[in-house]
């Protein structure tokens, strides 16, 4: 059996004795109990989606518990929606009072932990790059032909639903175009991949966001020239797909 050594200050190293010997223990078997109850599940616990504190203040639980004991006063009888009825309610209110910190999950079973400002305009700037290949390809197509290779490669395809954090970032897309923002990918989002690219798709956008922000400096460098300055050329519609590929397999 392998051995671990643990060193302790004195003080500790008598209150673990302490309490060995009011178990009738000896300190390693005593340890050794202890160290199991940590690392060695009874039951397996079912994994919670969201976001759940390991703990409250004491004002937290007052209010939520203040909350549900309002619910369950001016709920209707016959209510039972996803708020429960009037005994749900109270059931809530006692486990905050209580303290059950097991049970707190319920209290946060629909808060996702969040999406951060990093993140969020990372969404926002790829919903922009692809609004100007849109508008970019449709400018060009009226006098010049723009081959349908770049034009299926340069398609915004969504983010990976299977991915915690792009899963969040495609709920991010549906939020923005139902709020009258990016609606030109309310059809994608209504298509039968519902916005589900079904695999990474960060590492891509942000290689062409990369590309997309030197075209942009490289224009603002440049005399402005009508629509040449506020649509894509051919040759930076090129490079933007080139820049959907790995370096690898180029």
């Amino acid at each position: 059996m392998p051995t671990i050594t643990v060193r302790l200050d004195d003080d500790t190293r008598d209150a673990l004795q302490a309490h060995a010997e009011e178990e009738g223990l000896t300190v390693s078997d005593f340890l050794r109990e202890l160290i199991r109850a940590e690392v060695t599940p009874v039951r397996e616990d079912a994994v919670r989606e969201g976001f759940t504190p390991d703990s409250m203040t004491p004002k937290e639980r007052h209010i939520l518990s203040l909350l549900h004991r309002i619910l369950a006063r001016v709920m209707p009888e016959d209510s039972n929606d996803v708020d429960g009825d009037a005994e749900y309610q109270l059931e809530r209110a006692k486990v905050l009072e209580a303290g059950f910190t097991q049970e707190y999950w319920t209290e946060y079973a629909g808060i996702a932990p969040e999406l951060s400002k990093r993140d969020a305009k990372f969404v926002m700037d790829v919903l922009d790059m692809f609004r100007m290949v849109d508008h970019s390809v449709a400018e060009l197509t009226k006098t010049e032909p723009v081959s349908d290779e770049i034009v299926y490669s340069l398609r915004f395809r969504g983010f990976d639903h299977n991915d915690s954090l792009e899963h969040k970032m495609a709920n991010y897309v549906e939020f923005l175009v139902s709020d009258g923002r990016w609606v030109e990918r309310a059809e994608f989002l209504e298509g039968p991949e519902r916005g589900n690219s079904h695999h990474p798709t960060i590492d891509t956008y942000s290689r062409m966001l990369a590309e997309y922000r030197r075209i942009r400096e490289d224009g603002r460098k440049k005399p402005s020239n009508g629509r040449a300055s506020r649509t894509l050329s051919v040759a930076d519609l090129n490079a933007l797909a080139a820049a959907r590929v790995h370096p690898e397999n180029r």
